[in-house]
């Protein structure tokens, strides 16, 4: 891409799977912080959905929204521990093409300085055509937490599916 030409905004979505968000039994705090952390990155952000925690709508959904919706990265939050109906990770590799397991792990290490729960998780991260799905935790706190790991690879790993980036090399400045 040349300098002269405009760059496509960042689209992403937001996820939020709860059983009980989705029939107004709970409000949902942690779409809607991820929304906004993703809009201070730059990101456009389409609608938030909370949809219950069903792998069959989950996997449904992140199919439509990574063929369908046009955006590049798909954020759920919740999901992703060892209750029976937590079934984020589940449905996302099924629907994945590849999985990136370095998100997985930075945030499970970076949450790990905080609590051994962090083993608990089993969030995990893949890529559906040129869609890039990221499985975050339920809590608020914990949203941010893993958000601030990931933040600062996001912009790139965007750029990257789309065709868009420079070596990483030559980004961090190596003579490689």
């Amino acid at each position: 891409m040349s300098d002269t030409t405009p760059r496509r905004p960042l689209r992403a979505a937001v996820v939020t799977l709860s059983d009980k968000a989705s029939v107004g039994l709970r409000v949902d705090a942690s779409g809607p912080l991820l929304k906004d952390l993703l809009s201070g990155l730059g990101f456009e952000v389409g609608d938030l959905m909370v949809i219950p925690d069903d792998q069959g709508l989950i996997e449904a959904a992140l199919i439509r929204l990574a063929e369908a919706g046009g955006f590049d990265l798909i954020l759920t939050t919740g999901g992703t521990g060892l209750a029976p109906r937590d079934r984020t990770p589940d449905a996302t590799l099924a629907v994945g093409d590849r999985e990136v397991p370095g998100f997985a792990e930075a945030m499970r290490a970076a949450s790990l300085a905080v609590t051994p729960h962090a083993m608990l998780s089993r969030a995990v991260a893949v890529i559906r055509g040129s869609t890039l799905i990221v499985n975050m935790p339920g809590s608020p706190k914990a949203c941010r937490e893993h958000f601030d790991v990931i933040a600062p690879v996001l912009d790139h790993a965007v750029e990257t599916l789309r065709g868009e980036a420079f070596e990483c090399a030559a980004s961090e400045g190596s003579s490689g």
